[in-house]
């Protein structure tokens, strides 16, 4: 009796620990209602839209062009269909990209650079030079 009780009591904190472990909150980027916290809080506005391994090159390819789905992928070979769509999503909630449908089949989805998006081009160009210096440096 005493195995059957240690084993239930072994089975139940499993359990809660399992449940636990599957009901935490993934983590979210901590989004400001407000910047007037110091001189920062305005680069940290900013990254929040911009930020991440994906964004700025998106941004960098339809400063340049209208692009499809398609089109992005090929141009950035490493990113995966699930990422480019989610940083899609992310820059068109921010309005800094447009996205048009046609009524086609299959559907045919453009994606251009919004007017207000067209406001990060010197930051994106600033980013860009930045980099060349930086490839240089490097070597």
């Amino acid at each position: 009796m005493d195995f059957i009780c240690k084993y239930a009591l072994f089975l139940l904190i499993l359990t809660f620990l399992i449940l636990s472990i599957l009901c935490i909150p993934k983590r979210r980027l901590m989004v400001h209602k407000q910047y007037d916290c110091n001189f920062g809080c305005p680069v940290e506005a900013t990254l929040e839209v911009v930020g991440g391994k994906w964004k700025g090159i998106i941004l960098y390819y339809l400063l340049q062009d209208t692009l499809r789905f398609s089109e992005l992928r090929r141009v950035m070979p490493n990113i995966t269909q699930r990422m480019l769509t989610k940083q899609l999503r992310e820059l068109e909630a921010a309005k800094i990209i447009s996205r048009k449908i046609y009524p086609e089949i299959p559907p045919k989805v453009e994606y251009s650079i919004s007017e207000y998006g067209t406001t990060l081009a010197p930051v994106i160009q600033a980013l860009q030079q930045w980099g060349m210096k930086h490839i240089d440096h490097r070597v």
